[in-house]
């Protein structure tokens, strides 16, 4: 056993060539070498036992200090898959349906309005019917992100001042709850706000802080205990940097500070973590919903998760997050099609990012996933693409 508290075994034993799976270190390391990433992990497991968990880089590019296995990410919206089993847990105890409204826990959302642009300007017009958990979940409640486009709605998100960190999960949803939808709920999916919300919704139901539920329900049982929405000021050592200005000469993002205690606990994209607590989470879900004698989900329940819950009623081939041969389940990405989509994966493979520049994919059918973790948040759809083809590149059997 190492650190990640997962068996180990040789890239051989597991149907990986060795030299290949050697061939991505070395690329890694090539990458920060040419000044691309500050540093960079990638752990990958198959068959229930890890066969790689290499660092390579520094863990602060301002500091002559080696990345290591324990260091800290920013994690962002992988983020989402935790909460989105945390509420499937919920529904699993009767206490959730996936078709309860929304507004049974915000009454905010009770009464919204969709903007809808036309000829002379933005109307608004009532939503035709309410959003529903299932819709939080898939992304399909009719919520964005401000980021994300530059639509009249993006714009209203961006001067509500909805990243704010020194709000509550309650004040948040009363902001959105009073914003227009950018579409008719269940009638596209669109990235967005929607788990925050069932951040929010989870608070709800159980009467605790959503970094409590979480920690007592999910994180702490499954042994994660890395992963919280700040640092405390013991661990501050080990959290991993991004440049400061963008190798690629853009504008480098803002990332938020792991060391602030925030009021916010944002579903959708405020935990740290670690390759190693991500790893049992995501050996967790290959398993079934199962890790070391702790359940968190049935592996009916996580087959629903990992399901297309878009098909072909809901829009989204226009979307660059979900590629061609993908829909979207509950808390992820689903490959459907062998073909079409640019990068590896079988079909049922699922995935998600963080937009600090963090990845992973648990591929089923090869009983195989990989977690790849660095702070370059304007290279990591350059990392998301080049990970899955290096990782497949090595399994030969």
């Amino acid at each position: 056993m190492s650190a990640h508290g997962l068996p180990v075994a040789s890239p051989a034993e597991q149907g990986l060539c060795p030299e290949r799976t050697q061939h991505i270190v070395r690329w890694l390391q090539h990458e920060v070498d040419r000044g691309r990433l500050p540093g960079a992990q990638l752990l990958i497991a198959r068959r229930g036992r890890v066969v790689l968990d290499a660092c390579v880089g520094r863990r602060d590019p301002g500091r002559d200090e080696p990345l290591r296995p324990d260091a800290i990410y920013r994690i962002y919206s992988m983020t989402k898959p935790i909460v989105s089993v945390a509420a499937m847990r919920l529904v699993e105890q009767g206490r959730l349906q996936l078709s309860d409204t929304v507004g049974q826990y915000i009454p905010g959302f009770l009464r919204q309005q969709v903007a809808v642009p036309g000829p002379h300007g933005v109307a608004l017009v009532a939503a035709t019917r309410p959003s529903t958990v299932q819709d939080l979940l898939r992304h399909t409640a009719g919520l964005t992100y401000e980021f994300t486009g530059n639509g009249h709605v993006n714009a209203l998100y961006a001067q509500a001042g909805l990243g704010r960190r020194d709000q509550t999960n309650a004040e948040l949803c009363e902001r959105l709850a009073a914003l227009p939808l950018a579409h008719q709920p269940g009638s596209a999916w669109a990235y967005s706000r929607a788990t925050d919300v069932l951040g929010r919704v989870i608070e709800v139901v159980t009467g605790q802080g959503l970094g409590e539920h979480l920690r007592e329900t999910l994180l702490h049982p499954l042994g994660m205990h890395d992963t919280a929405f700040h640092v405390p000021p013991d661990r501050h050592h080990r959290i991993a940097e991004a440049f400061g200005h963008d190798p690629d000469g853009g504008v480098q993002m803002p990332m938020h500070d792991p060391r602030e205690v925030p009021r916010l606990e944002m579903g959708g994209g405020g935990l740290m973590s670690t390759a190693h607590d991500y790893a049992r989470f995501l050996q967790c879900l290959l398993n079934g919903g199962e890790l070391g004698g702790v359940r968190l989900v049935s592996p009916h329940t996580l087959a629903l998760m990992t399901a297309d819950h878009l098909g072909a009623s809901v829009p989204h081939a226009d979307n660059p997050l979900l590629p061609p041969g993908h829909g979207f389940g509950l808390g992820f990405a689903v490959r459907t099609a062998a073909g079409e989509a640019a990068v590896h994966g079988s079909v049922g493979t699922y995935h998600w990012s963080g937009i600090g520049g963090t990845h992973f994919f648990v591929d089923p059918a090869l009983d195989l996933f990989a977690v790849f973790m660095a702070q370059a948040p304007n290279q990591r759809v350059h990392y998301r693409g080049a990970m899955r083809g290096l990782v497949y590149g090595a399994v030969v059997a």
